[in-house]
């Protein structure tokens, strides 16, 4: 007998594979789609299950359950993966579901990755799922409002699955502890260990597995595993993220709501998770920036020179300098007095030239830095707001002629921004009493 030849006995593949479930009640989690009363559970046990797509983070039992529940109805099922099949493939399929359908019996095509295919791609699944040839359910990671064309997304019932909790997940390891396909090797794991291995899944239960099954290796003939070894299995444990993904935007919109929230602490929290997932400090650093101008504004304007000079930091000493110098920021930014009225300003004046015929300089607001300017009268009338009393020249008006002055800015009563609002009032109130008026209110 061949030494590295492997007994009959000894299952090769991954322990994730071995402990996939045979029986829909052998599935863990999702309890929010398949608990008793649920749709997705009346439609299985009416057998009358619809088209749909799985969207969650990896690890949560999509091509699980799409495989349990062709087996749970009896359904013909042809499992493909977007990442290497195409348009080709998908016609074979609903050839395959027709001649299945002159026998009598119904076709799921489960598609993993869908939104690998190109929008145009989608198009081949629209005429097979208007006709019933098959029952589709796709499978994503990504947001399918972005990734899956109008037409599909509209014929699909969208159930979002969640990744696995600690009940789950320690439902998962004794599983693996105890029955004949699981772990292949004795493992004894305290009550601790069990936990730390739930918390470095990150619910994740393929991941867990796969952590199960490493930290299997390296326990002794009796199964025990220290809490050291234990430690260097758990050593890399990347926290969920995906650059440019759904994971992405909703840490940089929670890490920037925090901030505006005067939150100094989730919003360290949240800095701390992009940065351990791998986000690039200096985008950060430019969103950071977008804060200070948004949500601090005119209140504090020091907080935009805090924020450049942090970004700063980074791009000259790298990390983690940096990395610290962009948290002083974000912390600064969430205890800062709040004003989003230059935003709200800026915005509405964009909103005010959009679409709006190109309004002419008035005359006297023109500069004349030539005679033939002068002539024709530019600047004719302008009054030099420094030589006139507070150095501000009362009742001028810097809209063009056919167009009614506006109020864009608000200051707040909270900052620098109150003091700027007295000074406004004040200014009005001169306009209002000033016998220099360019027109009438």
């Amino acid at each position: 007998m061949d030494l590295f030849e492997p007994s009959a006995s000894f299952d090769t593949r991954p322990l994730a594979a071995r402990m996939r479930p045979q029986a829909l009640a052998d599935y863990v989690g999702q309890e929010h789609l398949l608990a008793s009363g649920r749709p997705l559970r009346e439609a299985i046990e009416r057998n009358t299950l619809y088209s749909m797509l799985l969207w969650g983070p990896p690890g949560v039992g999509k091509t699980t359950l799409a495989s349990l529940l062709a087996q749970h109805l009896g359904l013909h099922a042809i499992l493909l993966s977007a990442v290497t099949a195409g348009v080709r493939e998908v016609r074979q399929a609903a050839e395959q579901a027709r001649q299945q359908q002159r026998t009598g019996q119904r076709t799921l095509l489960f598609l993993d990755e869908v939104h690998r295919f190109t929008k145009a791609q989608q198009d081949i699944l629209l005429p097979y799922l208007e006709d019933g040839t098959l029952i589709f359910i796709g499978a994503t990671t990504e947001n399918p409002s972005f990734e899956l064309n109008a037409a599909l997304l509209s014929r699909l019932r969208v159930h979002v699955l969640k990744p696995l909790d600690q009940t789950a997940l320690m439902s998962l390891i004794q599983r693996a502890l105890k029955e004949p396909q699981g772990v292949q090797q004795p493992l004894a794991l305290s009550d601790p260990q069990q936990l730390a291995l739930c918390h470095a899944a990150d619910g994740d239960g393929r991941r867990l597995l796969n952590l199960l099954e490493a930290a299997a290796d390296l326990a002794d003939p009796q199964g025990k595993l220290s809490d050291g070894l234990l430690s260097e299995v758990l050593a890399h444990r990347p926290q969920r993220f995906d650059k440019q993904g759904d994971v992405f935007y909703e840490q940089i919109s929670a890490l920037h709501k925090s901030v505006r929230g005067s939150a100094p602490d989730a919003a360290l929290y949240w800095y701390a998770r992009m940065l351990e997932g791998g986000c690039d400090p200096l985008y950060i650093a430019r969103r950071v920036v977008r804060m200070a101008s948004e949500d601090i504004g005119n209140a504090d304007p020091r907080a935009l020179s805090l924020c450049l000079s942090a970004w700063d930091v980074q791009e000259r000493l790298g990390s983690p300098e940096g990395e610290l110098a962009i948290a002083q920021a974000i912390v600064y930014l969430a205890c800062a007095p709040k004003s989003n009225a230059v935003y709200l300003a800026f915005k509405q004046a964009r909103q005010a030239t959009m679409g709006q015929e190109s309004l002419e300089v008035p005359l006297h607001l023109r500069n004349a830095p030539s005679s033939l300017m002068q002539q024709l009268g530019y600047a004719d009338g302008y009054r030099y707001a420094h030589d006139e009393p507070e150095a501000y020249a009362a009742g001028e008006d810097y809209f063009p002629k056919t167009m009614s002055p506006a109020q864009y800015y608000q200051p707040v009563p909270r900052g620098l921004e109150l003091k700027i609002r007295e000074k406004l009032e004040h200014l009005r109130q001169l306009d209002a009493q000033s016998p220099l008026k360019r027109r009438e209110d």
